[in-house]
């Protein structure tokens, strides 16, 4: 099987809410974004629900 090349990103995560991580949990490394960045993202959400 032959492996595809890591040479360019598929996607852009450029406003992903964990994209400006404000800080990480020490044990499972999860990161937790800045307040703007979830009131962001609920914003996002809000606008868009159908």
């Amino acid at each position: 099987m032959k492996r595809k090349s890591k040479g360019r990103p598929i996607e852009k995560h450029n406003n992903a809410a964990w994209a400006n991580i404000e800080k990480t949990k020490n044990q499972s490394g999860v990161s937790i974004p800045s307040e703007e960045q979830v009131l962001n993202a609920k914003q996002y959400v809000d606008e868009n629900k159908k």
